[in-house]
C-alpha cells in the first residue's frame, strides 16, 4: 500500500484501528494484513484494546511470510489511570513516568517488536490545559524516543489549545495527532489546520461511526453516485484529500478491501469542498 515519511519513518496512508475486537482481534489483524494493510494502530488499554493479541496476529503474518515488521508502520499509546480498567500495564503507585516506561516494555513484549514506530499519549489527564501529569509522560515518552525505540511521537484526544501548548514546550514535538473527527464540527477543522501550518500529521479515527448523518447526506450520496462509489468510500477519499491519515476499524473483509481501493479515485476541489463544509449545511 502506498507509503509516505514522517521525520524518516515509513508511514502507511491508512491505518486498521484494532480497538474493540477482544476475542477477535488476533484475527482481525492478520485478516486486515492480508488485506493489505501495513499500518496498525493499538493502545495497551485492556479496557478497549487486546494489544497483545494484535501482537500474535502480526506475528500469524510475519510467519506466514507475508509481511516483514519491517514492512509495517505499528502505533501503540500509553494510557493514565483514569483510561483504563483493573487490567494495567503498569504498577498504578508508581511515578507517572515509570508507569511509561513499564507501559512501553509491556507494548515492546505484546507486539513482538524492539521498535515502535509512533507512541501515543492517548489523551491529557485534563479537559483544558496540560497538567504535570501530562507534562511527566511527555517528558518519559521523550526519553525513550531517544534511545530510537519510539521512532515519533504522538498525541491523541487533544483540543486545538492543548496541542498548541505541547508543541510551545515539548523537547520533541508530536509528529501525530489523533482525534475523532466529526462532520458536524467541521471535520476537526482548527486542529487539522493547525497540524497543516507545523509539519505534523492528523490522524482521524471514527470517521464513518461518527458521521451517520454525514454518510446518508444526499449531497454525499451524489458524489457516491458520480463516482460509484459507496459513501464509505467518499468519504476516507474526502480524507486522504484533505490531508489526513484515516483509520478504519472494520470487521468485514469486503469493506477492508473496499477501504484500500480508495487510493484508485480522487475527488474534485468542489467535491472536496462540499464536504469539507458539511458542518455550514442546514
Amino acid at each position: 500500500m502506498n507509503s509516505t515519511s514522517n521525520h524518516g519513518v515509513a508511514v502507511a496512508r491508512f491505518l486498521y484501528g484494532t480497538a474493540w475486537k477482544e476475542d477477535e482481534t488476533r484475527r482481525l489483524t492478520l485478516l486486515a494484513l492480508r488485506s493489505g494493510f501495513r499500518g496498525i494502530d493499538t493502545a495497551n488499554q485492556r479496557r478497549h484494546y487486546h494489544e497483545a493479541a494484535v501482537g500474535e496476529g502480526i506475528a500469524d503474518a510475519v510467519r506466514e511470510g507475508l509481511v516483514r515488521r519491517e514492512d509495517l508502520f505499528l502505533q501503540t499509546k500509553y494510557t493514565f489511570r483514569n483510561g483504563q480498567d483493573h487490567r494495567l500495564p503498569y504498577d498504578p503507585n508508581a511515578p507517572i513516568g515509570e508507569q511509561v516506561r513499564q507501559s512501553f516494555a509491556s507494548s515492546l513484549e505484546h507486539l513482538g517488536t524492539a521498535w515502535i514506530d509512533s507512541y501515543v499519549l492517548h489523551g491529557p489527564t485534563m479537559r483544558s490545559g496540560l497538567g504535570a501529569d501530562d507534562w511527566e509522560a511527555w517528558r518519559a515518552m521523550e526519553t525513550i524516543h531517544g534511545t530510537s525505540q519510539a521512532k515519533v511521537l504522538g498525541v491523541s484526544n487533544v483540543s486545538l489549545d492543548q496541542l498548541k501548548l505541547l508543541c510551545k514546550d515539548a523537547k520533541v514535538r508530536p509528529s501525530f495527532v489523533q482525534n475523532r473527527c466529526y462532520a458536524s464540527l467541521g471535520w476537526d477543522r482548527a486542529v487539522r489546520q493547525y497540524c497543516s501550518q507545523n509539519g505534523i500529521v492528523y490522524q482521524g479515527f471514527s470517521l464513518l461511526t461518527a458521521n451517520r448523518d454525514a454518510l446518508a447526506h444526499p449531497r454525499l450520496r451524489h458524489i457516491a453516485e458520480r463516482h460509484r462509489r459507496s459513501p464509505a468510500q467518499i468519504v476516507f477519499r474526502f480524507a486522504l484529500d484533505v490531508g489526513m491519515l484515516p483509520l478504519t476499524g472494520t470487521t468485514n473483509e469486503e469493506h477492508m478491501r473496499a477501504d484500500l481501493a480508495v487510493f484508485d479515485f480522487t475527488l474534485d476541489a468542489s467535491e472536496v469542498q462540499a464536504i469539507e463544509s458539511f458542518d455550514r449545511i442546514p
